[in-house]
Formats: C-alpha cells, structure tokens, sequence
C-alpha cells in the first residue's frame, strides 16, 4: 500500500489524473470534493485521521464549501493539511504570472485563520517551503483539538505588520508589475532593434499570462519549446507564437533564450548550458528582467 496506509482514498476530478492514482493502488471517487460529497464519504466510508491536498485549495471555485466538507470528514482528533503558493511571495518576489485562470485565490495566513474560524476548525501550525517558488503548508484541526503553534501567531502577526489587510500594499504592487511589464518590453525592443535573435523555453501557464500582458507575441520571439511533446506544433493562445522540440534551440542559435518557467531557472540553465558555446545568454522576466551568462546559472 502507498506509505504504509492501509485505508486510502482519494477525490480527483480530473478523469485522467485519477487513473494515474488508481493505477497505484489508491481507490479514487472521480468527482468535486465539497459538503455533498464529504456527506457521501462519512456515510459510505466514516471519518478521517488525515486530509490532504497540496495544490488544490487554490483551484476550488467554492472555498468554503470546500472546507465546510473538510470539516465534516473530519475525526474529532484528525488533522487536515494543505500546500498552496504564499500570498507574500506572489507580492514580494513579483510572481504576477501565476495569476491565471486556474487559480480562484491566492491566500495568506490571515485569510486562511479567518476562513478556518468560519467553519469550527483551528489553524494550528505552519510550515513554509520552497515550491512554486514559496508555498504554506499548513494544518487545521477541529477547534480545540490543538493549541495554535509560535509559527502561526508569528506569520499572522508578520503579514498584518507588512500590509496584507490594507489596499495601499496592492496598489503599490500594481504599479510594480506595470514597471516590471515596461523594463521587459524594453529589453526586448532593444534587443530587436540591434537584430538580435531570441527564443522562449517552456510553455507553462505563467508563461502565457506574461506574454499576453505584455503583449510579447511572434514579434519578439521567434518560437518557444517545451519538453512536453503534446504541446509541439501548436500555438501559445493569444500570442501565437509556435512550439517547437528543445532540439529547435541548437538549430537557431539565438542570441537569448527567454526562461518562461523561472522557478525551473536553474535547472534548464544547466540542460541548456551549452548556449554560451555561440555567444547565446538567458533571460528571466521574474521578479525583474535579467540577463545572465550560462556558466553563471548555478
């Protein structure tokens, strides 16, 4: 059994994805999780020891239907433990392009104390880790199941001390991101009009949130490739620019390789090493536009 755990069971909508689970022994209901299918879970299965959802709490169009079921499926002694990208780093570190349209919310601690108390639970404890370039896993339990830990009283208190209850932090970070979109289009514009040749790597979701906001289509990138060979031969949506084989790259010899999945930098800067043999460089548009060698990248 996965991890040792003998009575498993997992929620996933995505058809696909669930035959991924289930071809690892796991039984998945293919289906929303929400209060109506918690009820149908309690009632068909009882209540559990654990929840866990990484990188699902930011997806759900109802959150608190969504935790009102959390709730219900609870033990009284059971803990529930969720991962999403960190409001703070989304802010600080610039990482506009993860806003799209699979992403209902984007939380701090202070949203997800408040939606916790609306629903009977505690946010108990806090850990914050490295992925999606800066995540909160954090940890509920029923109301006073747990004492609420240092960690979390601490980023409370850190977020509300920065400015993530007022308007006056948005609005700065707005006019950061427009700063961000004119330093990029810039380099760009400078880098065109001195008949340099640049191409993109990757194709992820950020990337076409960055392209379409600043309006960076064909004009500016030649082509961009992925790994991912079901994306090969189309098109990035509302950009148009192709998608072509990694191996497109040791064809055109750009001068600069635009990285669109920066929190991957490092890791395609080493795959990728080998375009400072003619002169190439690679660029991250996060947090600001930046141009470095390949030798620099580790």
């Amino acid at each position: 059994p996965p991890l040792g755990v003998t009575n498993i069971l997992g929620v996933e909508p995505t058809a696909n994805t669930a035959e991924v689970a289930a071809g690892k022994g796991i039984p998945v209901i293919v289906d929303f999780f929400g209060v109506r299918l918690a009820e149908r879970i309690r009632a068909e299965k009882g209540q559990a020891d654990l929840v866990l959802g990484n990188n699902v709490l930011a997806h759900v169009p109802d959150l608190n239907d969504f935790v009102a079921g959390v709730k219900l499926l609870l033990k009284k002694s059971g803990v529930a433990t969720f991962e999403f990208p960190h409001l703070q780093n989304l802010v600080e570190q610039n990482q506009f392009d993860t806003i799209y349209h699979e992403h209902y919310c984007y939380f701090s601690a202070i949203a997800i104390d408040a939606v916790a108390k609306r629903h009977g639970l505690v946010f108990f404890d806090v850990e914050e880790i490295p992925t999606h370039g800066g995540s909160l896993r954090i940890f509920l339990a029923h109301e006073g199941a747990e004492d609420v830990t240092p960690a979390v009283r601490a980023l409370i208190a850190r977020e509300d001390m920065l400015g993530y209850k007022s308007v006056a932090l948005y609005a700065e970070y707005q006019e950061r991101v427009r700063a961000t979109k004119r330093k990029l289009l810039s380099f760009l514009i400078a880098a065109k009009d001195a008949g340099k040749k640049i191409v993109g790597y990757g194709a992820p979701g950020k990337g076409n949130t960055l392209l379409n906001y600043c309006g960076i289509g064909a004009d500016f990138l030649d082509f961009t490739v992925d790994r991912n060979p079901h994306k090969h031969g189309r098109f990035t949506p509302g950009t148009h620019i192709p998608v072509l084989p990694v191996e497109a790259i040791d064809a055109a010899r750009p001068d600069y390789v635009l990285i669109l999945p920066w929190n991957l930098r490092n890791e395609i800067a080493a795959q990728m090493a080998h375009i400072g043999k003619w002169g190439g460089k690679f660029v991250v548009p996060i947090p600001e536009a930046t141009v470095f060698e390949p030798e620099q990248s580790r």
